[in-house]
């Protein structure tokens, strides 16, 4: 099989995994370890694909990922890592959860808890939350982004500002070496900033692919966040951050 035939399926293994590995494709394939090398430096010249150790991610930059491209990534991280989320939440409590596919995922792992309050500006979670009648929900008003169901703005944040909830529970795009999170977007960091002042524990849910992606704009950093929620350990360095700021890490297994 050609590279020209490959080229399509090794994307849509990115698009659905987060990222490709040489000796999987090599596998998946059929072919020489060489021959996926020379495959991704193909992909990774024409920009789409950004080559790390070992294999490929999808691409970083100034924009995000599509939203439903972004819905497929990590699918099975993502609902693991949001079930060890929503077991650290007890019931009666009240809770932020904020734009992204993978607190979308806490909302899901939530539908079983009792007496919950949940303050949201993702219109995604709201519609998912519906299905739970022991969960009240209030939408934090704004300016809807169309592209992934988000409210946000100036609007958004005196809304959310009316609440200081027990448990604030944020995603981000990328986690860089310093151990800062990052994401695209001002006006949703903004409110992810407003998110985390306004709550007495703050945790964060990212895939491990979030450890290879950038993003231009800082939201916080771990020493910021009581709890990090993930489906891999930090490198090493970055751990030994965390121990010193007091921010535990809980890989799903």
């Amino acid at each position: 099989m050609s590279q020209t035939f490959r080229a399509p399926d090794i994307l849509d293994i990115a698009r659905r995994e987060g990222r490709v590995t040489v000796d999987g494709l090599a596998e998946h394939f059929g072919v020489t370890v060489q021959t996926i090398r020379r495959d991704l430096a193909e992909l990774a010249e024409a920009g789409k694909l950004e080559r790390v150790h070992g294999g490929a991610i999808l691409p970083s930059g100034v924009t995000n990922i599509g939203y439903e491209a972004r819905r497929g990534l990590n699918a099975e991280a993502k609902a693991a890592i949001a079930a060890r989320c929503a077991a650290s939440i007890p019931e009666e409590a009240s809770v932020f959860l904020n734009i992204g596919t993978s607190t979308e995922a806490v909302a899901r792992a939530l539908l079983t808890h009792r007496n919950l309050l949940v303050v949201t500006n993702n219109m995604n979670v709201a519609n998912i939350l519906v299905e739970n009648p022991g969960c009240e929900v209030v939408v934090a008003g704004g300016t809807l982004r169309r592209s992934d169901g988000g409210l946000v703005g100036a609007l958004t944040m005196r809304a959310i500002q009316a609440f200081k909830v027990d448990y604030a529970v944020i995603g981000c795009s990328a986690l860089d070496a310093e151990g800062d999170l990052l994401d695209f977007d001002i006006q949703e960091v903004s409110v992810s900033q407003t998110i985390l002042a306004q709550a007495r524990r703050a945790f964060l849910v990212a895939d491990a692919a979030k450890f290879e992606r950038s993003a231009p704009v800082r939201i916080a950093s771990l020493r910021d966040l009581d709890e990090v929620f993930t489906d891999r350990p930090l490198p090493a360095p970055l751990a030994e951050r965390c121990r010193g700021w007091n921010t535990r890490v809980d890989v799903a297994a």
